[in-house]
């Protein structure tokens, strides 16, 4: 991992600050995607026990057995044991005896679990089945609470993160909390690359637009996980490490965001 970008996290470790998503990758095409990912030279992969891919995944990274790997604990496993008994099939499906990162998928608030599964969190962290523990989609009443009553606090936190809707009130939580925010749908679904501010900036630096976005993400420390399955995209996006914008050309992106601009769920209302 030399000369890779990384971010410190609070628990003494390391995490590669760029990474490979593989939402909607179906699971006969994650092995091919992710090995391709691999070879560009991504040092992270992220994948989910809803994504149906862990296996495919797994199969992906092989016998890179220094891939820093995360999964996440999905909605209907919520609970102290059966996150613990959730996590051992993800280990299972990747094939791994530990993953890097495990997270909470969403707080889902009306359920009220999410405190028993991040204790179930720290417990699997102990047994060395996770080395890092965070959380994705949690508020900041989320984080407050699992922090109170566990003393623990997440190393990271995954949350719906591109030009159009910046998150900068979480984004300050978090750099108060000493948690890294790791941005996914990075580039707005897509929709961002055909920005008008963004193709001016990508023709200013000649460079894809896709990376024009991730370089914005990484210059604000935050950790982008773009998915790509094509090795053009792949690549394209990887082409975010190799140049820098100007404080000028950051500004402008910093102008593109929207109180309205969020493309997901809230997680407030999202309990599914």
């Amino acid at each position: 991992m030399t000369d890779y970008p990384t971010l410190d996290l609070n628990d003494g470790r390391k995490i590669p600050q760029l990474g490979f998503g593989t939402y909607k990758l179906a699971e006969d095409k994650a092995p091919d995607a992710v090995s391709t990912a691999i070879d560009v030279g991504y040092w992270l992969v992220d994948t989910a026990a809803i994504y149906q891919n862990e296996k495919g995944v797994g199969k992906g990274i092989g016998e890179w057995s220094d891939i820093f790997l995360q999964t996440k604990i999905w909605n209907e496993s919520q609970g102290y044991e059966r996150t613990l008994r959730a996590a051992d099939k993800c280990l299972e499906r990747l094939g791994r005896d530990h993953v890097d990162m495990l997270l909470i998928h969403w707080p889902c608030p009306e359920k009220g679990l999410f405190v028993e599964t991040w204790k179930a969190l720290i417990e699997l962290r102990e047994a060395g089945k996770a080395k890092s523990i965070g959380v994705s989609n949690f508020r900041e009443e989320d984080l407050r609470r699992i922090i109170d009553e566990t003393g623990v606090t997440p190393a990271l936190n995954q949350i719906e993160l591109h030009p159009a809707f910046q998150q900068r009130e979480m984004r300050r939580v978090h750099e108060q909390l000493s948690i890294v925010t790791q941005s996914w749908s990075p580039l707005g679904q897509g929709e961002g690359l055909s920005n008008e501010v963004i193709e001016e900036i990508a023709k200013e630096t000649a460079q894809p637009a896709s990376a024009v976005i991730l370089r914005w993400h990484l210059q604000h420390g935050l950790a982008p996980i773009p998915k790509a399955s094509s090795r053009d995209h792949i690549e394209a996006n990887f082409k975010a490490l190799s140049f820098e914008l100007s404080d000028d050309q950051m500004a402008r992106i910093d102008g593109l965001d929207d109180p309205k601009g969020r493309m997901g769920p809230d997680p407030a209302e999202f309990n599914d």
